[in-house]
């Protein structure tokens, strides 16, 4: 088709081809020809409309008006007779295969979540991430040393106890003793043999404890944090955690209660403010108003020492939580056994919160 000015007579021409064919077209396939050749990139209106910019300035506006609005019109005619086209073949379709519409629709798949013990340890290492502590990570399966001897434990402390501790081998077999971490303060030891001081990091991981009762499970999981330095203090320990307590539950009130861990001194439990009844007293709370949350402490000498620091240039603040425990008290859960059993009526109720 060659390119020539829309004049009226040229615009008349083309548009009785068009009329001519969409008379004796039939199906889709022809109605797409039809579209092609008068509309695709080299069809007769589409060329028409470049070839006014062909023409004296003052003939523009008034043949590319009247070129658009005959485009216009036969483009909204083919479409028109394309769409009658294929709603035809759909009811032809459904008449060779009907569907019965009274049958019931496919259920949705329920989404999956995240589990809150899952979506608490991520909660938990983002605030301490952004008080500038750094990931540590460390081995299930430790040794004697770092499990107990380097933490400070004596050799005839309870947890070294088989009815407290998962032995792996050893246990006065003549061989290394190789045990299922019962904390995630080996990490710690690790990170100060292979880093020294100063340094700030959290360890949060599984662990394994010969106990099972409503607020207990052979495997748990923990988070805990180290920080050593110069001039380290309890009144830093403090305030990271009642900075901690509030991200995670809250601007509520912290009391600090003195207690033996044998790798702190001096050390301390760290109760806040019961979440569900605002101290006033409830069954979650045993009616005291104040939940226990974690253990704390300054890192004692023989530690920093087990780990070749000098302990009498620097000092240090650790701390240890559940993080079950903190996923309990905020979906006030009473019993650790229901976010473990695959029960979906209650992680779906545990799934957005």
């Amino acid at each position: 088709m060659s390119q020539s000015a829309p004049t009226p007579e040229k615009l008349a021409e083309v548009e009785e081809q068009f009329e001519e064919e969409m008379g004796q077209v039939e199906g889709l396939e022809g109605l797409m020809s039809v579209r092609s050749r008068f509309f695709g990139p080299k069809g007769s209106l589409t060329l028409l409309l470049r070839s006014v910019g062909a023409l004296p300035p003052q003939d523009r506006r008034e043949a590319g008006q009247r070129t658009n609005k005959i485009k216009q019109r036969l483009e909204g005619q083919l479409e028109g007779r394309i769409a009658e086209v294929e709603s035809e073949a759909r009811a032809a379709e459904l008449r060779r295969d009907p569907v019965d519409l009274s049958l019931p629709g496919r259920p949705a798949l329920p989404t999956a979540g995240r589990h809150p013990t899952a979506r608490t340890m991520e909660d938990i290492v983002q605030i301490f991430t952004a008080m500038g502590f750094e990931l540590a990570e460390g081995p299930e399966v430790e040794t004697d040393w770092y499990n107990f001897e380097a933490l400070n434990f004596p050799p005839d402390h309870p947890a070294r106890d088989m009815q407290d501790t998962f032995f792996v081998k050893g246990r006065g077999l003549g061989e290394p003793e190789l045990v299922l971490r019962t904390h995630t303060s080996p990490v710690q030891i690790r990170t100060m043999e292979a880093r020294g001081a100063p340094l700030r990091v959290i360890a949060p991981g599984r662990v394994f404890r010969c106990d099972s009762d409503a607020t207990h499970s052979p495997s748990f999981f923990q988070v805990e944090g180290l920080a050593v330095d110069e001039g380290i203090s309890m009144a830093h320990l403090k305030g990271v955690l009642q900075s901690f307590i509030n991200q995670m539950f809250g601007e509520r009130p912290a009391r600090f209660r003195p207690s033996f861990f044998p790798f702190v001194e001096p050390g301390m439990e760290v109760d806040m403010q019961c979440a569900n009844c605002d101290g006033a007293g409830c069954r979650i709370c045993k009616h005291t108003g104040w939940l226990e949350i974690l253990g704390a402490g300054m890192v004692h000498p023989a530690v920093l020492e087990a780990s070749k620091i000098d302990a009498e240039r620097y000092t240090g603040f650790a701390f240890g939580l559940g993080v079950d425990r903190i996923a309990m008290i905020r979906h006030a859960v009473d019993d650790l056994g229901h976010m473990f059993r695959s029960d979906l009526r209650v992680l779906e109720q545990l799934r957005g919160g």
